[in-house]
């Protein structure tokens, strides 16, 4: 159901979707560095993009920069790997993250409202065919486009958000770095890790097309900033307590591993989708007899053979008296169903002629003869039958004992079968 109301004001406006949120988070990020000359935040956010944007350098070129960098220290290249982030977003927004058909001609390219169709239709389908939330498959909403829904600045529990983590380490680190008048080891550091980032953003602008022979240079100063970024990372090990180091790597891990989780689910959720609701399609026909042999002729999957040749007496043990929610809901079904079946028939252990007639009726009791017996006998040739002790024992006690077994037969036979409705039921 659609509202309404403030409806119009949408269909005459358009939503300008963007991942400003996200930016403005990064912003907050990089205020950290107060441009006082000892931090080194905004500079390395400087240097990836003035690398990747250079219009001289070839993708090799750039490539093997970029490698080199991260090698040094990857945890501290916070500049790389929040940019890849916001990179990231970027080609959810405008659809690009979902690769072009292959082998069409004028492949339509995927748009952000596909991409969020597709998603809303994973949160539907995994519960139908796996009987669980999509977030037990890592396939919830925020697995697909947490990075877009702020995943960064909230926690479903106590712990600090990731950014905020950040936040505190970098402040930590600039409050440590500028006290003093900024003279000491780490704040040389980060000076001089600075002063290295700068350097080869400067240079970067120099070349140009025409420019030759700069390899050199470029390595260079590559290098000089890798080198710096070594020094900086055992310089914040000494001068702060506590292991920053770790903290600083574990965050970079779960920014990575997010960014890592929705490419993956993201490319590929056209064919998954589309793979779930095929799956459901097929499964569909086992309703059709005729068809039903056919799926499981042509099924080399054993698990598919198993559904389709189950399905007729999977289909017979579904029965909604059954159904329960909890275990605890067991006796109660099973009390219910016996009432509703008019059980136990017979309460009257000393009604000889009723319990006799019921041990009839019992599938477990050979009947044969029966009818010749008169009803003490049938109650003892039963009692023997289901192995319950006759010797010296009075008709009363045997029929009292063969009264209790039956009507206990009768409440495990319809446990039975509310444990194959289950089974029939549950997916798995």
């Amino acid at each position: 159901m659609t509202v309404n109301k403030g409806f119009l004001s949408l269909v005459e406006s358009t939503p300008n979707f963007s991942n400003q949120a996200l930016e403005n988070a990064v912003n907050d990020i990089k205020a950290i560095d107060r441009d006082d000359g000892y931090l080194f935040i905004k500079s390395q956010f400087d240097m990836d993009t003035a690398i990747r944007d250079n219009t001289v350098l070839t993708q090799s070129q750039k490539n093997d920069a970029l490698e080199t960098l991260n090698n040094a220290q990857p945890h501290l290249q916070i500049g790389r790997y929040i940019n890849d982030v916001i990179r990231h977003t970027n080609t959810i927004i405008d659809g690009s993250i979902i690769p072009v058909q292959e082998g069409v001609s004028n492949p339509t390219p995927s748009t952000f409202l596909e991409i969020l169709q597709n998603v809303q239709a994973v949160q539907g389908l995994i519960p139908e065919v796996f009987g669980v939330p999509a977030g037990d498959k890592k396939r919830a909403v925020n697995d697909h486009v947490g990075t877009l829904n702020n995943i960064f600045l909230t926690t479903d529990d106590s712990s600090a958000p990731v950014f905020t983590r950040l936040a505190r380490i970098l402040t930590l680190i600039r409050d440590t770095a500028t006290a003093g008048g900024g003279s000491s080891a780490l704040a040389i550091g980060t000076a001089a890790v600075r002063f290295s980032n700068t350097e080869l953003i400067t240079f970067l602008d120099t070349i140009t097309d025409d420019s030759t022979d700069f390899q050199e240079t470029l390595n260079n100063k590559v290098n000089q900033s890798a080198g710096n970024m070594a020094s900086l990372n055992t310089r914040i090990s000494d001068a702060l307590a506590g292991d920053p180091i770790s903290e600083l790597q574990a965050i970079r891990e779960k920014i990575n591993a997010q960014v890592s989780l929705e490419n993956s689910n993201l490319t590929g959720i056209i064919s998954y989708v589309e793979t779930l609701n095929d799956n459901i399609s097929f499964t569909a026909l086992a309703e059709d007899e005729d068809l039903r042999q056919l799926m499981t002729r042509v099924s080399q999957n054993p698990n598919w053979q198993n559904y389709f040749e189950n399905y007729e007496q999977n289909l017979k043990d579904l029965n909604p008296l059954y159904n329960t929610e909890t275990d605890s809901d067991k006796s109660a079904v099973i009390d219910r169903v016996l009432a509703d079946s008019g059980l136990p028939d017979v309460t009257d252990a000393t009604d000889f002629t009723a319990v006799a007639s019921k041990a009839k009726r019992d599938s477990r009791i050979d009947t044969a003869n029966f009818d010749r017996f008169t009803d003490e006998k049938i109650i003892t040739e039963s009692c023997n039958q289901l192995g319950i002790t006759t010797a010296n024992r009075t008709i009363g006690a045997l029929s009292n004992s063969l009264l209790s077994n039956m009507n206990e037969h009768d409440r495990s036979t319809i446990s039975s079968a509310l444990d194959a409705n289950e089974s029939a039921d549950t997916i798995d």
